[in-house]
């Protein structure tokens, strides 16, 4: 008999009955009920949202017990540490629990406020990785005698070598799961590309993060699939027109190199000029825009998700909302693009708009900025985040010509606010 989470995989139940689901009051297994609350979180666009309130109230007792049991399924453990989900009272269970990959706890300690960090110095486990302590030592909410404390962790720890490895590869033998990860690991060619081990990955673990981009293609279908009908067989047409596309992108050097102080030096420097990173081969991006142009919705989509970094530059242009909004959910994303995407006014509004949603985004001050100062990002998104401003950026933009006379007033208002209250302390 399939389990209730493959039914509803497969759509197959009625709303009445995905409404029970969401609320987590289907008659299934405690494990298959929280199972089934994280794939509509993740992955249900109609009960997501019901499903996210249903888990963040989840009770206490039950939650723990699925954050510690290692036979606990991956995507589970993957959202109850995802920085945005993480519940203080889970996060002890979670980073003892050996199913729980490493790399996941290197990510939530990038993004670690006070009350993480706090937690997860006193896990064994974290004060053993290496990778996670110097990820922790970098935050800026760390205090001066924890760091000194990581320091210390870290100089006991031994720099990984061969001996360490072999000790790794023994302790993993004693567990047939871990040992049969090895043996997949070692079937992936030395100078694989990191785009093929990614993807070796995802066979076993379906959090994007992870590598996992056909999932992620699979579900970003799946969700948007109404969408994706109603645009038919629309082909690609570049925000700003073709012959901008092909150009380099000067908006968004301008705009991202405009308030730094330092730019006219950095100007007379060779070495580092705005423009050449797009320059070097025009013929290359020219390809590119010929290999997109090729592609219908679907196969665009695919591309935002599963290509690289000169694809996504140009889909971040589409003019096909699902498929600029695409690029934002790509596995492989920096935050140096979403800092050039933030600048951009050559995108869509969605594409602005959709960017402070994403917790992990918002964390980067220079999106933030850029966000504020671009001239496309709509005057209420604007005004919302200039609190977020530094007193510098603040004089920077009352006297931006290309924002709105709104902006600038406000933002000359704040200035002087931020002055009076720096001179009376």
């Amino acid at each position: 008999m399939a389990r209730m989470i493959d039914q509803i995989r497969a759509s197959k139940l009625p709303s009445n009955m995905m409404q029970f689901a969401a609320r987590g009051a289907l008659q299934v297994p405690p494990a298959e009920n929280i199972e089934i609350l994280v794939y509509l979180a993740r992955y249900n666009k109609v009960f997501g949202e019901v499903a996210r309130m249903t888990l963040a109230g989840w009770d206490e007792k039950a939650s723990l017990a699925a954050a510690g049991d290692p036979a606990t399924a991956p995507e589970v453990l993957n959202y109850f540490i995802s920085p945005d989900n993480v519940r203080p009272k889970l996060l002890p269970a979670l980073l003892e629990n050996p199913s729980v990959r490493e790399a996941q706890i290197v990510k939530l300690a990038g993004s670690a406020l006070r009350d993480t960090i706090d937690i997860m110095l006193k896990s064994p486990r974290v004060r053993s990785l290496r990778a996670a302590l110097e990820t922790l030592r970098s935050s800026p909410y760390l205090r001066q005698e924890e760091s000194a404390e990581l320091q210390k962790l870290l100089d006991a720890i031994p720099v990984a070598g061969t001996a360490q490895a072999d000790v790794g590869s023994h302790d993993k033998a004693q567990d047939p799961a871990a040992a049969a990860g090895a043996v997949e690991k070692s079937e992936v060619p030395a100078d694989a590309q990191p785009s093929e081990i990614a993807a070796s990955e995802s066979e076993e673990y379906s959090d994007a993060t992870f590598g996992a981009e056909d999932e992620t293609v699979f579900y970003y279908l799946q969700e948007h699939s109404v969408e994706i009908a109603a645009e038919g067989e629309k082909p690609f047409q570049a925000i700003g027109g073709m012959m901008d596309l092909l150009m380099p992108d000067s908006h968004a050097a301008e705009t991202a190199e405009a308030p730094q102080p330092q730019a006219p030096a950095a100007a007379t420097k060779p070495r580092v000029p705005a423009v050449p990173k797009a320059a070097e081969d025009p013929t290359k991006r020219v390809n590119t825009v010929q290999k997109i142009n090729a592609l219908d919705v679907k196969g665009r989509i695919q591309l935002a998700l599963k290509g690289n970094k000169e694809e996504r530059s140009i889909l971040i242009r589409d003019g096909t909302k699902v498929v600029a909004l695409a690029v934002l959910e790509a596995p492989k994303l920096s935050d140096g693009e979403v800092e050039k995407f933030a600048s951009q006014k050559n995108v869509l509004e969605a594409v602005l708009r959709q960017i402070p949603l994403k917790r992990r985004f918002m964390k980067n001050y220079i999106v933030v900025r850029n966000l504020v100062a671009n001239p496309r990002t709509p005057l209420d998104l604007g005004l919302g985040l200039m609190k977020n401003l530094l007193t510098a950026d603040l004089k920077n933009l009352s006297a931006n010509k290309e924002v709105s006379e709104t902006i600038r007033k406000l933002a000359l208002k704040m200035y002087k606010q931020k002055l009076e209250t720096a001179n009376k302390k």
